[in-house]
């Protein structure tokens, strides 16, 4: 099983990020790398495809890994109280504020903080941010004193930034700021080749916590987990084999332990021009993806450009598994 270097501090918070496609390694010696710098760092993506997973991993690696870590949705603060959020307030700074309280950056100071969903910020809240980063000051709210804070700050957005730029939505400077090193996660389905692997990784996982004995996934359940889009990526994939795990009543994980969404979508047509596709018994998950990848093949009259569109994948992903 693939995945990013691991350290003890890793395997104590559960920070476990697996892929064993080629972009997968990149990016996980990538991170390797820029763990050792005190740079910021602009992780985007799909929803779901493990960004706050990957900053964890950039901070338990970087000499920050006996600091804080401390995450926070920007889109999830209400737009006034996002100040005192992020740089705290002192008493009877504003209603309701009837203590002094530290902000996040003070909080984090000496570690990482994680600015989830940075595209969410309204302009204000982005100047003021802009400000403390460019400063690595903070001042709460109501307070005349400044007070120094040494964050790394590690941001991640779904959203196009660049495009937010261009709409105005989102400042250019703060922007720049944020993106010294960007790393892209790519979403499940363009990584095809990682689905067995983490499928029978939240397996173990699962099985383990609630404590069942579970011997793997039959024939039918592995087509469908490989047919399957994933529109919420790995934490779909995730909460689908932690579900299965629970109300699964056999040995194996059938189709209907899975959600009804990826029943009723990803049904396999499992015949075609050349015949059915043959299943035996006992076939782990990558020979079964193995057989599946032929089968679509044949079934498109050995077209490989339309095959990687229907398995959606690459077509340089589609014959390196071949050649494999």
């Amino acid at each position: 099983m693939a995945q990013i270097p691991r350290t003890p501090e890793n395997e104590a918070l559960g920070v476990n990020i697996i892929g064993a496609t080629p972009r997968m390694q990149r990016i996980f010696r990538f991170a390797s790398k820029i763990a050792a710098t005190e740079s910021a760092v602009l992780i985007t993506g799909e929803s779901g495809t493990g960004k706050e997973l990957l900053a964890k991993s950039i901070h338990f690696q970087s000499a920050r890994a006996h600091g804080p870590f401390l995450a926070v949705n920007c889109g999830a603060i209400p737009e006034n109280l996002v100040e005192s959020e992020l740089f705290g307030h002192v008493r009877g700074s504003f209603t309701g504020a009837t203590t002094d309280k530290k902000g996040l950056f003070e909080q984090a100071d000496g570690g990482t903080i994680f600015l989830d969903e940075v595209g969410e910020l309204s302009p204000q809240s982005q100047v003021k941010l802009l400000r403390a980063l460019q400063d690595g000051e903070v001042r709460s709210v109501g307070s005349n004193i400044s007070i120094r804070v040494d964050v790394r700050p590690i941001s991640a957005t779904n959203r196009d930034l660049r495009q937010g730029i261009e709409d105005k939505t989102f400042r250019e400077d703060l922007y720049y700021r944020l993106n010294v090193f960007h790393i892209e996660l790519p979403p499940l389905r363009d990584r095809q080749e990682d689905i067995a692997l983490l499928a029978s990784y939240f397996l173990e996982q699962y099985a383990n916590k609630m404590r069942k004995t579970l011997a793997g996934f039959s024939e039918e359940t592995q087509v469908l987990l490989l047919r399957y889009r994933y529109p919420g990526n790995v934490r779909e994939l995730e909460n689908a084999i932690q579900r299965a795990v629970a109300v699964a009543e056999d040995q194996v994980i059938r189709p209907e332990d899975l959600p009804p969404e990826m029943r009723e979508t990803a049904q396999p047509q499992l015949q075609g021009p050349s015949g059915g596709l043959e299943m035996p018994a006992g076939m782990t998950l990558e020979e079964v993806q193995d057989s599946y990848i032929r089968f679509t093949l044949d079934q498109l009259g050995g077209n490989a450009s339309r095959a990687a569109r229907q398995l959606g994948v690459s077509r340089s992903t589609l014959w390196r598994k071949l050649k494999q």
